[in-house]
């Protein structure tokens, strides 16, 4: 649009060798060879031969091509005339040709056809996508060794599958499974409400007679588990400690709590895995702090030392009073 005013100083020879075309080729051959170089050179074009100035030139070529071919039609108008005169087909034949897709009647052709649109629009898209790949990825050893790989995976797994299924279907004609316990018993179910899709109780009853769990219960298991170790384990560090702590007992108390709190942000990152797959938000878990837990570890301890402590003044008074307990007795058998 923006060279619409242009007017090239070029020859019709050169403009034919731009287009890398010949005098006399048809309208059909220009357009073609105008859009392939167009697709090449233009600066938008995703090609690595982009280039402004060669684009400019095939544009001047291109408009004196079909000037000339313009001139040339008008020069000859026998043809014209003839083709005037030539069988042309009824406008609705076009609409019903269907690019001689299909067979049958006319309305099966056309889903023939459309069938054929789909399925050549997606080869189109699949092919794009795959030129855009490869463009993209193009000299790098690394990837190609991935897909490699990747694609070797999948016909290894493939063919496990099919091997597998074809040793079940050997086994069920060779009659190997015909003694199982509950043959032609129907299966039960978790809940008869009708809501409830019987299979997926079926299979859920299945994998839980097998011992399966879900991801997120056995992750929650293992959250709870560890909590309760490092928890006991830091109650105990510091009961061997003793009370009061001498100053280089305070420096091992100092790095017990640096452990502990590396162990607790390790927690957190199994704590944020957890709440990625667990189903209900409800059952989301939050962070452990650090310092809430030695905090309460502290009052642990100091609850375990007033224990024993009770303990001991118990144990202490129940001596005495046996010590004593005689010496009163006596007494009272004198007065008596």
């Amino acid at each position: 649009r923006m060279l619409s005013s242009y007017k090239p100083e070029k020859t019709v020879k050169d403009s034919y060798r731009v287009l890398e075309l010949e005098e006399g080729c048809s309208l059909d051959d220009v357009r073609n060879s105008y859009r392939n170089l167009a697709k090449k050179y233009h600066p938008d074009s995703s090609s690595g031969m982009a280039d402004s100035k060669a684009f400019i030139r095939v544009e001047e070529a291109y408009r004196v091509v079909l000037s000339d071919l313009t001139a040339k039609q008008k020069s000859d108008p026998g043809e014209e005339e003839e083709d005037q005169f030539k069988s042309k087909s009824l406008q609705h034949r076009h609409y019903l040709s269907f690019e001689g897709v299909g067979i049958g009647t006319p309305s099966q052709r056309e889903k023939q056809y459309m069938q054929f649109r789909v399925d050549r629009a997606t080869e189109q898209v699949l092919e794009y996508r795959q030129q855009r790949l490869e463009s993209r990825f193009a000299g790098s050893d690394l990837s190609r060794a991935k897909d490699v790989r990747q694609s070797k995976k999948v016909k290894i797994t493939q063919a496990v599958e099919r091997l597998v299924e074809d040793l079940i279907q050997e086994s069920m004609a060779k009659g190997d499974f015909d003694n199982l316990s509950g043959k032609g018993k129907p299966l039960q179910k978790f809940s008869d409400s009708p809501h409830i899709d019987p299979m997926t109780h079926n299979l859920n009853r299945i994998l839980i007679d097998n011992g399966y769990q879900p991801e997120w219960i056995l992750l929650q298991k293992e959250i709870r588990e560890t909590i309760e170790r490092l928890r006991s384990s830091i109650v105990a560090s510091r009961r061997k400690l003793g009370e009061p702590m001498t100053l280089s007992e305070q420096k091992q108390w100092g790095r017990i709590c640096e452990q502990f709190a590396e162990d607790i942000r390790k927690l957190n990152k199994r704590v944020d895995n957890f709440n990625l797959v667990v189903p209900i938000l409800s059952r989301q878990m939050v962070h452990f702090s650090t310092d809430k837990e030695i905090l309460r570890a502290r009052k642990t301890y100091e609850a375990v030392v007033e224990k024993i402590s009770d303990s001991d003044k118990k144990e202490n008074e129940g001596q005495e009073g046996k010590r004593f307990g005689w010496k009163s007795s006596v007494l009272k058998w004198l007065k008596l």
